[in-house]
């Protein structure tokens, strides 16, 4: 059975806003190149996948990090949860309709872990009882505004790991309590 993990960087100040927040540092982007390497697949809200349709296409300034953190993202299976979208990009699935179905699906049907971005989506997901594990990639920034990681209450959490990934950022790791 896989297991559902909403992982996102995070401002100090609780945003998710990865326009403002730019690329990660070398020994981050490195972290997140092992850590896309080592998914099942990932679970995306429209919003966060179309951010990330820009590692679709290569880039001729890109170094060698970016190079090689889209190869890793590209040969990853890709879920994206919209309603309006009327496709998806290569190795993707356009999940339209029944997400609680869909994702409760691919946990019985996969193993590994499933990452899941979105805000909204997380939230959704939340409410169904399906997201086993919250990773929150603390970076040492206050943006003032954003969307924030949560997109309303939660049930209690459990803090049951903190790791430094890189020099200004700590990945806290929480699951329901």
């Amino acid at each position: 059975m896989a297991k559902l993990v909403y992982e996102l960087n995070q401002s100090l100040d609780g945003y998710v806003d990865h326009q403002k927040m730019g690329l990660p540092r070398p020994a981050l982007f490195r972290h997140f190149i092992g850590r896309v390497r080592g998914l099942t697949g990932m679970a995306y809200g429209r919003g966060i996948y179309e951010v990330m349709r820009y590692w679709d296409d290569d880039l001729p300034d890109w170094n060698a990090e970016e190079r090689d953190f889209a190869v890793v993202w590209r040969a990853q299976p890709k879920w994206v949860v919209s309603r309006s979208l009327k496709s998806v990009g290569p190795n993707a699935t356009l999940v339209e309709s029944d997400l609680e179905a869909a994702i409760r699906g691919l946990k019985i049907e996969l193993g590994g872990e499933i990452v899941v971005g979105g805000p909204v989506l997380a939230g959704s997901l939340t409410d169904f009882g399906l997201i086993d594990e919250y990773r929150i990639y603390l970076h040492s920034i206050v943006l003032g505004r954003g969307r924030p990681f949560f997109t309303g209450p939660r049930p209690p959490l459990r803090l049951v790991a903190s790791d430094p990934v890189a020099e200004d950022v700590i990945r806290l790791t929480y699951v329901p309590a």
